[in-house]
Order: structure tokens, then C-alpha cells, then sequence
């Protein structure tokens, strides 16, 4: 079985022009795909019985997601779901919907997706890392996610309007199929995107930066630094390499030199782990001057041993690297009492 989302749009043309049909067929197949989110191919009204009946006959087919369980934060803000793919594998995706920076404007409305069950990265502090890794996801999984999560959108008048990659696993760790999904996803004739809506983040993994960079795209790139050395980072990311910071740093630069796209830094902030003053200014001197932005993250509760500063501790973080000139944000917080930091959903319900 063949999955359609799965298809470039010139892949699709292809396809319909081998079956002996006219390229337009394409088209017709590509806009109910994206904008009315059929479940099976005989939903397609526009297309001729004979092509539906070859198609089904050749073993393609629709692999919409199902959901199989939701919870939303008490403001609303925030829809963390439980979907079931084709490979019956479980994966979690969040919404989270901002206040909109026009009058009477629809929301920004962010979807969280995965790109893996799972995780081999093996963070000490995220849930998803204590799962370990069970199976990359395929681009039509990827982009079945923001298909299902378009289609609630909709019936509410809005929108997708930005994506992260920052759900379960690590994007650079299933390069291939996260970039073929990013790349149907901005196509114009695909769901239609815009290439600078979406940010894909990494621990840290220099290869698939690199490719990154190479792809001559305009995507957001979140690295997670998380401390601003080597032994502290080794031991809340266990697969750290020797020197991964200044790996991360040099990976950060030579992204920004070749794209023009500014870095973040994300940094997870772990009560008396990594936000205290001292380590707030060895980070300062390690990112002054490089031009990137650094997001901090009060972390959200997981199965770990670790807990959230205080919001006193939290502020002081970020005064000290305001001060020394470092571009700095705290992140606006959506879902905490909804476990909707990745993995949390899916541990509760199938573990």
C-alpha cells in the first residue's frame, strides 16, 4: 500500500500520466488531499470511477490518522492528541494557539509534530528520551499529523500557521522522510506552507545540520544546548560527544553563514542543574557576540527527577544574559497541566 501524502505533486503527475490519464488528473487528486481531507480515494468526486478503481486496484490509498484520544489545556490554547497511523503505531501532536497579532485575525495556530516513537537520544530530563527509540516515522506519517489537525482547524474557521519539529524523536536522526514531509509541506501545490513558518529542532547532530543548510531552504533551525558545557551537557544528553558544544556552536554558525537564518539556542531550565547564576554567565560569555537568540524553557514535570525553577530563579537566568547582550526570551508557556511536553500523552496511555 502506497500512501498518496506520501507523493511529491510532480511524483503525482507522473503517476496519472503513466496510468494514461491527462496531467490535470494530478491536481485534482493534490487540492482534495490538502483542502477537503478525504479518507479513502472514492471520496475524490472529482476523479473518473475507472481512475479510482486503478488506483485502489494498484494498492494506493489514504492514510489519514485517527485519533484515539485528546486532551485540552483548561484556557483552551492547547490540544495535545494521541493519533494512530497506518503503520498502527501511536504518536502524539500538539496545537498550540497564540493570541493574534492582528484585530479580529485568526489565531497563530502551532502544531507540535513527531517524527519518531520515541527517542535514541536518550535525554535524562525528557520523557520521550526515557521511552526509548521504537520507529522512524515516514513522511506521510509526518504529514498525516498536520493534515489531521488542519481539519479541526478548519471547522473552526482557521488555520495551520507554523510548524515545529520538536514533538517525539530526533528530526536529523530520521533526516530523510522529515525533509521529503517539510518539503511537501511547503510545496505550493502540496499543503503550501510558507518555508519560514517552520522551525526544526535538534539536539545537536552536525550531519543533518549541515544537510540542512545545503537544502537551500528558508527553515527555522532550535538547537538544544541546554548547558554551556561539555561534562554538564554529557550528563543531561547522554550521547553528547566529547566537545558537542563547541560542535553546536560552529553547527549554529556555519547555518546561519550559508542560510541567513538566525539560530536558537534551547535551553531547558532544571531547578539546580543548569540555572544558576554562575552557569547563567558562563553561557553568556560562550554565546556573546554570535548574533543567535536563546529560548529558555522552565522545564515541564516528566517521569525524571527533575524539577522547574522557580520563577524568581528563572528571571534572574535571563537578567544575566540580557545584560551581557545575549538575544533572550522565556517561553510562553502552553499545556503544562496537560503533560504536553512529548511523550508524556502516549507514556500515560499505552505504557
Amino acid at each position: 500500500m502506497v500512501d498518496l501524502y506520501r507523493f511529491f505533486p510532480e511524483e503525482m503527475e507522473k503517476l496519472v500520466i503513466e496510468m494514461g490519464y491527462p496531467r490535470y488528473r494530478a491536481d485534482q487528486i493534490l487540492l482534495p488531499l490538502y483542502y477537503k481531507f478525504p479518507k479513502k480515494i472514492s471520496d475524490i468526486k472529482q476523479l473518473p470511477k475507472k481512475l479510482i478503481e486503478e488506483l485502489d486496484g494498484a494498492g494506493y490509498t489514504i492514510g489519514s490518522a485517527k485519533e484515539t484520544h485528546r486532551i485540552v489545556s483548561e484556557d483552551g490554547d492547547t490540544t495535545k492528541l494521541l493519533l494512530n497511523l497506518t503503520n498502527e503505531k501511536s504518536v502524539e501532536t500538539v496545537l498550540m494557539q497564540y493570541e493574534p497579532t492582528k484585530i479580529g485575525g485568526h489565531p497563530r495556530s502551532t502544531i507540535c509534530v513527531s517524527t519518531q516513537i520515541g527517542c535514541a537520544m536518550g535525554c535524562v530530563f525528557c520523557a520521550t528520551g526515557q521511552m526509548g527509540f521504537e520507529t522512524n516515522l515516514k513522511a506521510e506519517h509526518i504529514i498525516s499529523q498536520v493534515i489531521h489537525f488542519e481539519e479541526i482547524l478548519r471547522q473552526r474557521g482557521e488555520h495551520v500557521t507554523n510548524l515545529v519539529f520538536m514533538g517525539m524523536g530526533e528530526p536529523m536522526a530520521n533526516y530523510d522522510e522529515m525533509i521529503r514531509a517539510v518539503k511537501i509541506l511547503t510545496h505550493p501545490r502540496g499543503f503550501g506552507l510558507g518555508q519560514r513558518h517552520i522551525t526544526i529542532s535538534t539536539i545537536g547532530i552536525a550531519s543533518g545540520i549541515e544537510k540542512l543548510a545545503d537544502e537551500n531552504l528558508q527553515i527555522g533551525l532550535a538547537i538544544s544546548l541546554h548547558a554551556p558545557t561539555n561534562n554538564l551537557r554529557k550528563k543531561l544528553v547522554p550521547t553528547a560527544t566529547a566537545n558537542s558544544v563547541e560542535e553546536i556552536i560552529e553547527s549554529g554558525h556555519a547555518y546561519f553563514k550559508k542560510t541567513g537564518r538566525r539560530v536558537t539556542f534551547e535551553y531547558a531550565l532544571m531547578n539546580e542543574i543548569n540555572d544558576s547564576p554562575d552557569i547563567a554567565q558562563k553561557l553568556a560569555k560562550l554565546l556573546r557576540g554570535n548574533g543567535s537568540h536563546v529560548n529558555l524553557i522552565p522545564i515541564n514535570p516528566t517521569a525524571g527527577d527533575f524539577k522547574r525553577p522557580s520563577n524568581n530563579r528563572v528571571h534572574e537566568f535571563e537578567r544575566i544574559l540580557s545584560k551581557a547582550g545575549i538575544n533572550c526570551t522565556i517561553r510562553v508557556e502552553k499545556g503544562t497541566e496537560i503533560s504536553a511536553a512529548c511523550g508524556q500523552l502516549r507514556t500515560d496511555i499505552v505504557g
